[in-house]
């Protein structure tokens, strides 16, 4: 097999008639050189993917602006990104055209595709296909003549018409050289129809590689079925206009669709910017309008592009927001730093103060608690801050509070002896509930009390409230002691005990005689009321002890 995209005239071609010298067959301007196949299709593929690409905008009225020199141009603003053209998912890499040469005769022309298959910008997969197949023309149907002066003529329709001339070479030579401008034309459109049907470029670019190859194909310096070429290009250009009208109707619902999502944005954005600023939780706020814009970033780059003027009025809407909630939150951050700076110089003298207060030891924590609250209500002055004044106040207070647990600690050092001196007397404290004379108990429970005084306070306190707790306990059980053998032997309760004793025993001997009457009388109800008051007058009186 021979590539036909290898194909160049050899320098020792035949000459031309006439003045021109030149060593290339005499044909029309478009048929001057053979053509390389394979570069055409690549260029073809290229031609493709920069008609996706979106034109570059020029410069926008505005710095923020979208950009661009055409109504459906939008381009991004100095603070957003450029918008990226949207890229097939099956990408065509390579063609290859391969004639098939049997007996020194092209008999066939093969059309080989290598596609790449995209997802999420890798490629997953490579594709190797056999798309298509071209006749050549067969010598029981020729396409083309050579006359003896060298002419070529393309057979037609309407009859034979002069392609050009290869007058130094044979006439064999000279049907295969325009057979293959002819199989160049013919690669052309199979690649065409390719990309088609492998999908992926537009409708609208596809009509436009169309009509490139029509007029390549009107005159074409070529012998072959021209006709068929014609026609499998009107045929795709059909094709082609239907969907590019469905094309456009997709691309303005898109762009409604786009213009819609862009307005909601913009009217989120005018919300936050509405907000009263003394309600506003701006670390809150300001990721809420970074998400609007990252929305926004996102919809310019992947989504379709807006026409000029509604672009530019909806990015002039949501710049403004944004710049009505920047300017509200430096204005609530500035107004926050003065309040920081009224604090931090309140906190910053009472730092200085408690600080002052380290070479009066123990004696300086009254002082330093005062401090303490003033500094409660003083406010925040930022965290940073905040945490760096506090590490010095509370540095001065540990000092102070220091010095206290020394002297503590010395004191119940100190402590120990009479710690052990207090828990002796404790034991002989036990004696005083032994005791059953009350006035004996008394008299050993006060020479306890004089010694425990004798040895004074103790430290730790606590200690000190433990033993106390303990003495007083013994206290509180003589005393208990004492009252009630005051209220036995207090010779006024005793005489109102015998007095309420005589009236009660009285009361019983006149029940009894009553109830002896009723008894007689067989009065039931006299005798049990007689008996009711009689056990009541009874039980008093064994109260009283009588």
């Amino acid at each position: 097999m021979t590539a036909a995209a290898d194909f160049q005239p050899e320098t020792d071609a035949p000459e031309t008639t006439g003045a021109d010298e030149d060593q290339t067959p005499a044909v029309d301007d478009d048929a001057a050189t053979a053509t390389d196949v394979t570069a055409d299709a690549d260029a073809a593929v290229t031609q493709e993917s920069d008609s996706v690409d979106e034109a570059p905008a020029g410069d926008a009225p505005d710095g923020d602006a979208p950009d661009g020199d055409a109504a459906e141009t939008e381009q991004p603003s100095d603070d957003t990104p450029a918008e990226e053209s949207a890229s097939a998912d099956v990408e065509i890499v390579e063609v290859d055209v391969v004639e098939v040469v049997e007996d020194g005769e092209v008999v066939a022309v093969e059309v080989i595709e290598v596609a790449e298959v995209v997802e999420d910008g890798e490629v997953v997969a490579v594709e190797v296909a056999d798309v298509a197949v071209e006749a050549a023309p067969s010598a029981d149907e020729p396409w083309g003549r050579v006359d003896e002066d060298g002419t070529v003529s393309v057979r037609e329709a309407d009859g034979w018409r002069v392609v050009g001339q290869y007058p130094d070479g044979s006439a064999e030579e000279a049907l295969a050289y325009f057979e293959r401008k002819y199989t160049d034309l013919a690669s052309e459109v199979t690649l065409l129809e390719v990309r088609h049907r492998r999908g992926g470029a537009s409708a609208s670019d596809l009509r436009s590689t169309a009509r490139t190859i029509n007029g390549k194909l009107d005159g074409a310096a070529a012998v072959g079925d021209l006709a068929s070429l014609v026609a499998r290009v009107a045929a795709l250009t059909e094709t082609l206009a239907a969907e590019s009208a469905t094309e456009a109707v997709a691309a303005r619902e898109a762009v409604d669709d786009a213009v819609k999502a862009r307005t909601e944005l913009v009217e989120k954005a005018e919300a936050l910017a509405a907000r009263d600023p003394r309600t506003v939780q701006w670390k809150q706020a300001t990721g809420e309008l970074n998400s609007l814009f990252d929305q926004w970033q996102s919809q310019q780059q992947n989504g379709p592009r807006l026409p000029k003027s509604t672009a530019q009025q909806l990015w002039k809407r949501f710049r403004d927001a944004r710049a009505t909630v920047d300017k509200h939150r430096r204005a609530f951050y500035a107004e926050l730093d003065e309040a920081h700076k009224g604090v931090r110089d309140r906190k910053t003298r009472l730092v200085e103060k408690a600080e002052s207060l380290a070479p009066k030891g123990e004696d300086g924590i009254p002082a330093y608690r005062e401090l303490l609250d003033q500094w409660k209500t003083a406010g925040r002055a930022g965290k940073k801050v905040d945490d760096a004044l506090w590490a010095r106040f509370k540095a001065a207070g540990d000092a102070l509070y220091g010095a206290r647990i020394e002297r503590e600690a010395a004191d119940a050092e100190a402590s120990r002896e009479k710690i052990d001196l207090k828990r002796a007397l404790l034991d002989e404290a036990k004696a005083v509930g032994d005791e059953r004379d009350i006035a004996k108990a008394r008299s050993i429970l006060t020479g306890i009390q004089r010694r425990w005084d004798e040895i004074g306070r103790i430290f730790p306190r606590d200690t000190e409230r433990s033993l106390d707790d303990e003495l007083r306990r013994v206290e509180n059980a003589l005393r208990t002691r004492e009252d009630a053998d005051w209220k036995r032997n207090d010779p006024e309760q005793k005489a109102r005990a015998n007095d309420m004793t005589r009236q009660l025993t009285d009361a019983i001997q006149k029940l009894e005689d009553e109830l002896e009457a009723a008894k007689k009388s067989g009065d039931k109800k006299a005798i049990a009321n007689a008996t009711d008051a009689l056990e009541a007058r009874r039980t008093w009186l064994k109260a009283l002890g009588g």
